[in-house]
């Protein structure tokens, strides 16, 4: 089976010993396979007090911390781990499965591929997702949505999130820019109805984030919700469709 970039995986049987450097598969593989993992990044919260060995950040793992775990297989993500890090765990001789999934249709398929490859049942979480992004869309506006500041990067074309957002009816101002995310300054951030700000990768909070945009309604909304790709997205819907509503929205009026 080849993963999300099309390099075939080989294996001689079903992984015993699985690393995660991506914190939505950490949350997937523990959910769906308890004991399969034992190890993952400092930044796999979900589930709490997960008891495995930790390997560093998903952008900076400890390649040596992950190869003395001794796994049969690690999982990683094309826009989360680095290139060069994969490289290095399969020339020590370590499977490593890619996922890239860019759109909600796509991750749904990228994890029932790789929970085939630890050879896991199908579970009841990734049923219950399907049925929860059926639903037709709620809203129809125009948003920005930064992901940082200083400097300011916001959500362009071709992301997951942007494809969450879409399945709302929200349009991405930027989702037709080259870049998958851009960099305007402050000043050069298009208009927009709603502005839209996820507490991850950058917290932005009630009073972190909305004061940039003078008059313009921010909605605050949960960046797991919005960006992890596993048994989150079986309650993302609901979560995000509550953060999204006029009625959370915050405003700054300085």
């Amino acid at each position: 089976m080849n993963d999300d970039l099309g390099e075939p995986l080989s294996l001689a049987g079903p992984p015993r010993r699985v690393v995660s450097l991506v914190p939505s598969l950490t949350e997937a593989v523990a959910v769906s396979a308890p004991g399969l993992l034992v190890g993952a990044t400092d930044y796999c919260t979900h589930p709490a007090s997960l008891p495995v060995a930790r390997v560093g950040g998903s952008k900076y793992p400890s390649v040596e911390a992950v190869l003395a775990l001794t796994p049969d297989l690690v999982l990683a993500n094309a826009e989360e781990n680095r290139p060069e890090d994969v490289a290095a765990l399969r020339a020590a001789g370590v499977p490593v499965w890619v996922t890239f999934p860019q759109t909600v249709d796509e991750a749904f398929g990228s994890l029932e591929r790789m929970l085939a490859v630890l050879g896991v049942a199908r579970p009841a979480w990734l049923d219950a997702a399907r049925a929860a992004w059926a639903a037709p869309p709620e809203y129809a506006l125009r948003v920005v949505v930064p992901v940082w500041r200083r400097p300011w990067i916001v959500l362009g074309g071709r992301t997951f999130a942007g494809d969450v957002l879409a399945r709302f009816g929200l349009v991405n101002v930027y989702a037709d820019d080259a870049e998958r995310y851009p960099r305007p300054k402050l000043a050069d951030i298009r208009e927009s109805d709603l502005v839209v700000l996820p507490d991850e990768p950058y917290a932005f909070t009630a009073t972190d984030g909305p004061e940039a945009f003078p008059g313009r309604p921010c909605a605050l909304v949960s960046g797991r919700h919005l960006t992890w790709y596993g048994p989150s997205l079986a309650e993302a819907r609901a979560v995000l469709s509550r953060q999204l509503s006029p009625h959370a929205w915050v405003r700054c009026t300085a």
